[in-house]
């Protein structure tokens, strides 16, 4: 008796088991596969070029009067090691002229009695100098990555380019920049109100931070209801700027010798003289700009004439550019290095600097142009242009042009962008 109820017990086990099975078939869920993939490595805390994971980092700024000495004497570098490191560091950067406020960053060891591996250096906001302490000594000059960002800014002009920028929320450097790229087209000191630009530059930058202009890539100034283009191209490996047609639009000549403020005297052949108060002719321009500005020769040529004039010139210098034109420059302050009689110049070389010497009232520049041997007005010249675009390269300007042109037309004036990041 007792051994049917125990296989009847059984028998009802294994049906039970059974009836079970479709149920668990049905609603039964395997684990997904788990892929396998290498573990990401941590990134590491580059700086300087050097991998500062294992590093302690102490920032500074070098106060006034402080030098490398004093900064390394505070964490016990001895000065036998401060000589030899000064020593190592001539040919790469001088040790004494190290600037108030410009920062530096010491590393340290993470033992347990810290120890400075490394004194970096910032010579500017690219440039560094890193100081290696341990193990040997060694100095090397390093370089932030810099990139470049695309960026455009348009204004019109009410009082001046440099204003216009400010007000734009531009960088008034751009200003230098432009004058740069016009500075045989334009006399940006003959501007009027109601001109406009369009500017496509680039903008700078180290770490994410705008440090500063870099190189005009086009431009139109709109003076006087004309457009003047300018596109930067690069061909043969020589690079320039050129208008829409391709013209160069470098000329043999400046448009003007120096930075001024304004011009204090035009060409004639009948001014009254300041001084001797009697009418004769002035066959030249005079500049008026502060004392010591530097003069440039406005072309490539040779220096003929330097001394002083006792017609009322004080020091002067003569050049010869070619077989027609030759420029005198007077009133000088004094003359450049290395400018002497037979001198090789070229066109923006810095010549002398603005005086007042001789029959002067101020300090400024008379300047005088000569063709052939006659006195022309300077303000009249027609400079003749360098070479333009070659044939073979056209369609390669007609590209870029053409992109660059699209884009200035599309501008609404007084508005800047950012157009492409990290170039």
């Amino acid at each position: 008796m007792k051994k049917k109820l125990l296989f009847g017990a059984v028998g009802l086990l294994i049906f039970g088991a059974l009836a079970l099975v479709p149920y668990l078939i049905g609603h039964y869920s395997p684990k997904p596969e788990v892929a396998l993939t290498a573990p990401t490595p941590c990134e590491q805390h580059i700086e300087y070029g050097i991998n500062c994971d294992s590093l302690s980092i102490e920032r500074g700024f070098v106060r006034k009067n402080q030098s490398l000495s004093e900064i390394l004497s505070v964490y016990d570098i001895g000065s036998e090691i401060i000589h030899q490191i000064a020593s190592l560091s001539r040919p790469v950067f001088d040790v004494r002229k190290m600037k108030v406020g410009n920062a530096y960053t010491i590393l340290f060891t993470k033992d347990t009695v810290p120890e400075i591996a490394y004194f970096i250096y910032e010579e500017d906001e690219v440039s560094y100098i890193t100081y290696q302490l341990k193990d040997q000594l060694k100095v090397e000059k390093g370089a932030k990555p810099l990139s470049r960002d695309t960026c455009t800014i348009t204004g019109s002009i009410q009082s001046s380019l440099w204003n216009s920028l400010i007000e734009n929320g531009g960088d008034p450097a751009l200003a230098a920049e432009m004058a740069e790229v016009y500075a045989w087209t334009i006399d940006f000191f003959g501007i009027q109100k109601g001109d406009f630009y369009k500017v496509v530059y680039e903008d700078l930058k180290v770490e994410g931070k705008s440090i500063g202009v870099g190189k005009v890539l086009a431009a139109n100034f709109n003076h006087m209801g004309s457009d003047m283009y300018a596109f930067r191209f690069t061909s043969n490996g020589e690079t320039g700027y050129y208008d829409d047609k391709g013209q160069n639009l470098q000329r043999a000549f400046l448009k003007a010798p120096l930075q001024f403020k304004r011009i204090s005297s035009k060409f004639s052949h009948g001014r009254m003289h300041p001084i001797l108060k009697v009418r004769r002719p002035h066959l030249g321009v005079d500049y008026s700009a502060d004392y010591g500005t530097p003069v440039h020769s406005i072309g490539e040529g040779t220096v003929i004439e330097k001394g002083w004039n006792k017609g009322g010139g004080g020091n002067y210098i003569k050049i010869k550019h070619n077989g027609a034109y030759t420029t005198l420059y007077m009133h000088l302050a004094g003359f450049a290095k290395g400018i002497s009689t037979g001198s090789r110049v070229h066109q923006g070389d810095v010549i002398g600097y603005v005086g007042s010497t001789g029959l002067s009232t101020g300090p400024h520049l008379d300047f005088r142009v000569f063709l052939n041997g006659t006195a022309i007005d300077p303000l009249k010249m027609e400079s003749p242009p360098s070479e333009p675009v070659a044939s073979q390269y056209m369609d390669q300007f007609s590209l870029l042009k053409d992109s660059f042109k699209e884009k200035m037309d599309s501008l609404d004036v007084n508005s800047r962008q950012s157009l492409v990041a990290g170039r």
